[in-house]
């Protein structure tokens, strides 16, 4: 059975990400892009290994349907933040990379970010430590991508 302060825990930890994103969301608006965008800027440049991205790869790191990518990146490249380019083995496959643009912008909320977490970070790792310490091993937890709805930007 969870205990108050179990439910305490997951809250305080809750309100603190959500004062983060809120910062963050905050910080993408002042600086021209939805926070959407911002957060398709860093899921390119920051994919693992390579800085681009299929059309698929990028829906699931945003975590929204396809259609909704492709719709995505038609507006961040009506802005001169991305481009597609025709994959080289695979014609069908379109690479998505930042323009300097869009990189230029990225980096601007990158440092915005960093100083944010170097004033906030910490709290947020201790309260998530303190939220997941307190996770029973008998419940069962739901997958996340059975609970991550798809949001439109």
């Amino acid at each position: 059975m969870l205990s108050k302060a179990d439910y305490e825990a997951l809250a305080e930890f809750r309100y603190a990400l959500r004062k983060f994103l809120g910062f963050s969301e905050k910080a993408a608006s002042q600086n021209g892009v939805t926070p959407q965008q911002y957060q398709a800027l860093l899921a390119i440049e920051g994919y693992p290994g390579r800085n681009w991205v299929t059309i698929g790869e990028l829906a699931e790191q945003m975590r929204i349907a396809h259609h909704s990518a492709v719709g995505l990146v038609d507006r961040m490249e009506a802005m001169r933040l991305v481009k597609r380019t025709m994959g080289r083995d695979d014609r069908r496959r379109v690479r998505v990379s930042l323009t300097a643009k869009g990189l230029k912008r990225l980096e601007k909320l990158y440092l915005v970010h960093r100083e944010e977490l170097r004033s906030s970070g910490s709290q947020l790792a201790t309260l998530l430590q303190k939220a997941a310490s307190r996770i029973p091993v008998k419940i069962s937890l739901a997958s996340p991508a059975c609970s991550m709805p798809e949001i439109e930007d």
